[in-house]
């Protein structure tokens, strides 16, 4: 896909530059067209490289997968801490409210022809939460939340909201949440397929 942008960036360059040129002769209607193509390829470029940048984080899906390893360890009634190491070797650590661990991730999926292009069905965990078993306990008790997801200059999903251009390209944009009881300690796999996020316990 950079490859993509800076050819694209090339050709408009050099379109831009011809316009300039024939201008110079006194060529407008020459002129006007090549100006119009060298913006236009200089305005794909960009679009190419802000797919570039916004799919960074993403991990390439193709198969059910661990996307993180979890270990769980209570350490008061409805209060537990979640170890996470990541599939990138990332490992944080969070103090979390409630009877569950909850995971959730964003999941995009391209159409086959965008896959030749080097896109392909991609995954980025996004948050974990505590959950509690009752709804009473949920509308009133403490709630911790925290982000897993990386910090990038282009978000996909906003800008697949902003240019059209790019709906045809997706064949699907979802979010897929999955929850599991953390009342004991244990070491769980949260495992992402192309149907969605499931959590496997190890031992």
């Amino acid at each position: 896909m950079m490859v993509l942008a800076i050819l694209s960036a090339a050709f408009g360059l050099v379109a831009f530059i011809a316009a300039v040129l024939t201008f110079r002769k006194r060529k407008f209607l020459g002129g006007t067209f090549g100006l119009l193509l060298g913006l236009l390829f200089l305005s794909l470029g960009s679009l190419f490289a802000a797919i570039t940048i916004g799919t960074q984080g993403y991990r390439a899906l193709t198969r059910e997968e661990v996307a993180a390893v979890v270990k769980i360890q209570p350490v008061a009634p409805q209060e537990f801490n979640a170890h996470i190491r990541l599939a990138d070797e990332e490992e944080v650590s969070f103090l979390i409210a409630g009877d569950e661990i909850y995971v959730d991730a964003h999941i995009l999926k391209w159409k086959p022809i965008v896959n030749y292009l080097g896109l392909h069905t991609a995954y980025e965990l996004d948050r974990v939460a505590g959950r509690y078993t009752r709804l009473e306990d949920e509308q009133s008790k403490p709630r911790t939340i925290f982000h897993l997801s990386q910090e990038k200059p282009v978000n996909l999903f906003h800008l697949r909201q902003r240019y059209a251009l790019l709906k045809p390209l997706l064949d699907a944009e979802y979010g897929s949440g999955t929850f599991v009881a953390a009342d004991e300690p244990s070491e769980l796999e949260v495992r992402v397929s192309t149907s969605g996020l499931l959590i496997r316990k190890v031992k």
